[in-house]
């Protein structure tokens, strides 16, 4: 089994049939994006991944606070060193004359110097001259400017709201359907992650916030963002264009690190295998991408339109499959990571049982849960053992879908240590995860599931089983 989870985008269109076979090669969490959805259309599609299995988890991604060109009624040709205007008004056509943005306060934000980059930089602009509501812009390269595409300004500070109508709107729709993640966009501050927070304070939902950082002010904010949200997206797509290209690789590997210090989950998106939209099989630069961000200890890796509406969704996941166990298997991703502050006790054992464990060779480490965060603090150090966590709640089996190692199965409450135990040995296997000769470890408390860790237990199987 791959330590390394697997997100796949799917739309309402994916049959129940496509969904297993997805599923059953390595999809862990499906994410739906609201930028193309409906509330409707999403409410198709939890309904089939359901139809599969409950232990799926579901993430919707919001559309964030993005500012777009307005439509137009026919492409726009530009040349180098040509001038136009461009200004906010979200209501209005844009022309070749004036291009229109969906965000009103557009031009007061910006300055004569700045550089505007619309559809990934496909067309830069750099603003000359204002001019009353407008801005005159010279063009820096030969392009087609289109409507209703990406509009990025990455040397100015954009005083957009942190979610739009749409959001709020799905936001309280991922509530009132117990949806298990809600990746929000263009996450700035703490602020950004508080404002989706504050919705779900008031429907009491336990959904998790996942904060998409693609920005500059997400990355110079990142500590103060990784105490309010759940866990982080490193979405590279936005956040090359605002930020040099060349500075992503190492701006990637310090998220990650910083992620796995604070024992939160971290997902690596954008173009993992965008050539397989088309072809059957990946380049090797894309191989070598996936194969790297599991080599930095990613919790996860995540496919978008290669399984949303490539011709290849299937042989997507399996190759990435392929890659994450081809890495897990022959490269050390053990992480040295610091002590967590809060909890000495389970803190010094959760260390101890993941460095014993390697050092004696264990076949797998079972540990139990009701939060999860016992089970995401032995993840942290990316150890070789399978977490086999045994969770009092199922939404809590489906929000560790998103950290690294860990296979979590739910299990009924009250259980003495010695039920716990045999129960869950029994089903294990029984189920062929390892046999009984096999040696396990065991981090587990004496004082009841809500106490915590107070114990480890190194033995095979079958004496661990005879001792009950």
């Amino acid at each position: 089994m791959k330590k390394t989870k697997i997100i796949a985008t799917i739309s309402n269109n994916c049959d129940t049939a496509l969904l297993t076979k997805l599923y059953e090669a390595g999809m862990d969490v499906v994410r739906l994006n609201t930028a193309h959805q409906t509330t409707d259309d999403a409410m198709v599609a939890i309904e089939k991944i359901r139809a599969v299995s409950d232990r799926i988890a579901i993430m919707v991604d919001t559309k964030g606070p993005e500012i777009r060109t307005t439509p137009i009624k026919e492409d726009i040709i530009v040349k180098t060193g040509d001038h136009l205007y461009i200004k906010g008004a979200g209501d209005e056509l844009s022309s070749s004359e004036c291009i229109c943005v969906t965000y009103d306060g557009f031009v007061n934000d910006l300055n004569v110097g700045d550089m505007i980059l619309i559809d990934d930089g496909d067309v830069e602009l750099l603003v000359v001259e204002r001019v009353d509501d407008k801005l005159k812009c010279e063009v820096r390269n030969d392009g087609i400017i289109k409507g209703r595409k990406s509009i990025n300004v990455p040397s100015a500070s954009i005083s957009l709201p942190a979610l739009t109508p749409k959001d709020e709107n799905f936001i309280r729709f991922a509530a009132d359907n117990d949806l298990d993640f809600i990746a929000h966009s263009f996450v700035r501050n703490k602020h950004d992650v508080l404002a989706v927070q504050k919705i779900l304070d008031e429907k009491e939902s336990p959904v998790k916030i996942i904060a998409k950082i693609e920005n500059r002010k997400g990355i110079d904010n990142i500590d103060e963002i990784l105490d309010h949200a759940y866990g982080v997206m490193v979405a590279r797509g936005d956040l090359a264009i605002e930020i040099p290209t060349e500075k992503i690789p190492l701006i990637q590997k310090r998220l990650v690190k910083k992620c796995i210090e604070r024992r939160k989950p971290v997902i690596i998106a954008t173009q993992m295998l965008q050539s397989m939209i088309n072809a059957p099989r990946p380049t090797r630069a894309e191989v070598s991408d996936v194969g790297n961000a599991c080599m930095d200890g990613t919790d996860a890796v995540m496919l978008s339109g290669e399984t949303a509406y490539g011709k290849y969704p299937l042989e997507s996941v399996q190759m990435m499959t392929k890659i994450a166990l081809e890495i897990e298997n022959g490269y050390d991703t053990f992480h040295n990571t610091p002590y967590e502050i809060e909890n000495d006790v389970t803190s010094y054992l959760v260390k101890s049982a993941v460095k014993a464990s390697m050092r004696l060779n264990t076949k797998g480490l079972i540990a139990d849960s009701i939060s999860g965060r016992t089970i995401r603090n032995l993840a942290a150090y990316r150890g070789k053992n399978l977490i086999y966590a045994q969770c009092y709640n199922k939404r809590v089996v489906r929000e560790l879908s998103l950290s690294y190692g860990v296979h979590a199965e739910f299990i009924e409450l009250d259980l003495t240590s010695h039920e716990f135990l045999n129960k869950t040995l029994n089903r294990l296997i029984d189920a062929g995860f390892f046999s009984k000769d096999d040696l396990i470890t065991v981090l587990a408390g004496s004082f009841g599931s809500d106490v915590g860790a107070s114990f480890i237990e190194i033995s095979t199987a079958q004496k661990l089983l005879t001792l009950r």
